[in-house]
Order: structure tokens, then sequence, then C-alpha cells
């Protein structure tokens, strides 16, 4: 129970969250102050970025230069789709997902939103809500993040205008209204003079809200995880090869989502033979039970045929079995997605061959609204589209599980990511 509660304790104070914004929206300068402020860089780039700010001519530090050399190291090959930033307060510790602001690399803000439990949206004070804006509260809310904040950065140059904030704010509720999100959270900042980003503002005693990281340190992020569904994705059978150990057979990879007990009935699909939990093994050694993301690996009482990318579930909770996908994408290549195209899908652990049965609809990402005429989805397009698979996939619908309900297409033929999709409940054909 001790271990138990540890553990737990340690989940909840790490909080991943992304930022997104149109080009020039001030992300660079929101991340570089949250990293000055809570003391997460060295002395050594500190310094380096007071020479550049003085080299450039400004009279301020420059705290964008201190994300700016990410993107170098992205053209140089270190880190190519999403840039992550580590820092921790006394209160919680945070993984910062740091993505491109240009429509070109969605793909990039995909990845990052795909692992986060908020998203922070910048929209420039002096410009308003951009297509970009949009584009990106609508894939953060499909992609089933469940805490947004909205700040409305460069609020002196606005002259920390309540009205201003106020109007920005009216501009995205009826956008806001059609999407999935609760209650979105908006803050009016300054990221290069620091206002309301860590310290609530004296620059703008009409609001009365928490600062950003005050917001980021309290939120509650506990029961975004499913422990309600037991999944765990089959990655590797181990089978020792030493004489003392030759009938031990383990099956290694992470807990998708629910718990697992020794003792606990469980079903192996696609099969459907039914076995109990024998044992939980760690690196450092057996324990009581298993949650997400513990990598582990679990021995089952029953010798039964299991591979990598079958399903290990609670046999009074499985996920669906189908080889009918119904799925919404993103599509992420220069090439266009058509009907009747062929992909490898990954979802998991599990991988086969899929093709593109129908294209129901493209969504305008502005708009929301449906395209039912729509015959192919293009760059950064996104649509609902119906897939058939050589091999049964084993989900839940993204909504339900996050973990289960989402893969990626593949081009076998450049082995480059083209799609990204989160799987709908089959009813919804």
């Amino acid at each position: 129970m001790i271990q138990h509660l540890t553990r737990t304790a340690a989940r909840t104070d790490l909080l991943r969250f992304s930022t997104a914004g149109s080009v020039d929206d001030g992300k660079s300068t929101l991340i570089g102050r949250l990293l000055y402020e809570t003391k997460s860089i060295f002395e050594d780039q500190l310094l380096a970025v007071e020479r550049a700010s003085r080299d450039q001519g400004a009279d301020y530090l420059n705290l964008a230069l201190l994300t700016d050399g990410l993107r170098a190291e992205r053209e140089q090959g270190i880190t190519i789709d999403v840039a992550y930033r580590y820092f921790s307060t006394p209160r919680r510790t945070f993984i910062l997902a740091d993505t491109p602001g240009h429509v070109q690399y969605t793909r990039n803000m995909v990845t990052g939103a795909s692992t986060s439990d908020l998203a922070i949206i910048l929209v420039d004070a002096s410009r308003g809500i951009a297509e970009q804006s949009r584009r990106h509260l609508f894939i953060a809310s499909l992609l089933g993040i469940r805490h947004f904040v909205i700040c409305v950065n460069k609020m002196d140059l606005v002259g920390y205008s309540e009205a201003v904030f106020e109007r920005i704010r009216g501009d995205f509720r009826p956008f806001l209204a059609q999407l999935d999100i609760a209650d979105p959270l908006f803050i009016p900042i300054s990221a290069l003079i620091g206002d309301n980003v860590v310290e609530q503002s004296a620059n703008m005693p009409w609001y009365r809200g928490p600062s950003l990281l005050q917001h980021l340190e309290t939120v509650p992020v506990a029961s975004n995880r499913n422990l309600s569904d037991p999944r765990f994705p089959v990655q590797w059978v181990i089978r020792p090869h030493r004489n003392d150990h030759r009938d031990y057979r383990g099956y290694a990879g992470q807990v998708a989502s629910g718990v697992f007990k020794p003792g606990d009935a469980v079903v192996i699909l696609p099969g459907g033979f039914t076995t109990r939990v024998r044992s939980i093994d760690t690196f450092d050694g057996p324990v009581v039970e298993a949650f997400p993301p513990m990598s582990v690996t679990l021995t089952l009482q029953d010798d039964l045929d299991v591979s990598r990318g079958d399903m290990i579930a609670a046999v009074d909770n499985r996920p669906i079995v189908s080889q009918d996908l119904n799925a919404i994408i993103c599509w992420l290549a220069p090439g266009a997605l058509v009907p009747g195209a062929s992909y490898v899908v990954k979802h998991t652990t599990r991988i086969a061959r899929a093709v593109v049965k129908d294209l129901r609809y493209r969504i305008d990402v502005n708009s929301l609204e449906r395209d039912d005429a729509a015959d192919s989805l293009r760059l950064n397009e996104i649509g609902h589209v119906v897939l058939r698979t050589t091999a049964p996939l084993l989900y839940d619908p993204y909504r339900r599980n996050r973990a289960t309900g989402c893969f990626i297409l593949i081009d076998d033929a450049t082995n480059e990511t083209v799609g990204a999709g989160i799987l709908l409940e089959p009813e919804e054909c």
C-alpha cells in the first residue's frame, strides 16, 4: 500500500503540457520566461542570452533566445519533431512540449499534444484570434486534452486594456461552443515583461484570476488517467535460456490503462483464451499491482500462445476487436489521402495493413463545417475515414481511452508517418 501511494503521488505531481500559437505570438518568450522564473536554466546559458541580447541591441533580456536554440538543434537533427523542456517548482514537476507555430508543422503540434494533460494556446493581443489558434484548439480537443489555457499575450502593446482582452475572449466563444472544451481559462499576460506569468500583475488589477504558473501548479490531472479499463499490449515475449529459469515465460510491455494484480482473471486477445495473472515482475523485483505508465512483465497461470501485438485485458472488461475502423485522421503528408489507398497502421504494439474504404467528410478547421463532397485529404487537413485492416485491432474509443484509441498510418514505401488518427465508436460509422 505504501508503494502504491508513493507512485500515485509521483504521478499526480507531474503535469505534461504543450504550447501552441501562431507565428510571432510570443511562444518562445513565454517558454523562456517560465524557465527563467523557475530557475531552470544554467548560469552559462543565462550569460550567453545576456550577451546575445546586447549584441542584438536590446535593452532587455531576450528570453526567446533560450528556446530559439532549440530550433537550431532541430536543424542539426538532434530534436526533429518536438522539443521538450523539463522544469519543476516545489509543488509540481513539468514536461513542456514546445511545438512550432507554422501551419506546415501541424504534425509537430499533433505529436506534442498527444501525450499532454493541458494545452496553452497563445494569442497576440494586438492581432487577435488567428486561423492557427482555431486549428490548434480543434486538434487539441480532438486529442482529448481536458484542460485549456488561452493566454492573451503582449498585453503591454495594447496598454493592458481590459476591453481588448474581453473582446478577444468574446471572439473565441462561438468557436469554443462547438468544441468539447469545458470552461477554458483565459489569462492576460505579457511574456516579455512577466505580467501574470509567475506572479499576478499590478498592471492589470482588473484581472482577478491566477497567474499562469499558479494555475499550472494547481490544475488537477490525476483524474485524467484511465484506471478503469485494464489493457496490456504485449511488446515482447521473455524466455530466459538459463537452465534454472527454463520454465519461465513472461510477457513484457507497458500498462496502457487500468490496474493489474496477481490473481486477476484476464483474456488474451484476439484469441479469446482466458487465464489468470500469476505474477507481475519489474527490474526491481515483483510488485503487487501494475498501472500506467509502468513497464512490467506479466506471467500467466496457463501456458497459452501469446505473441507481440496481442493484448491482455480483464475478462469482464474487453476492448473492441475489429478490422473495420471508424476514425478521425489528421493528414500529415504532402501527397493526398484518397479512398482505395493502402497504408501500414501501427496501433499500440500491433502492426497491420489497412486500406481506406471511405472518406465520409472533411472538416473545415475554421468553421468546423463538414464537407461531405470531399474526395481527398491534403496536408494538415482533417477528416472522417473508414479503414479496413488485414488483422483485427484491439481498441477502445479515444474518448474513453487515449492509450488504446489512437494510431498512426505509415507509407511503407518511404517508412514515413503520413497520418495520425483517433478511433471512434463503431456505431458512429
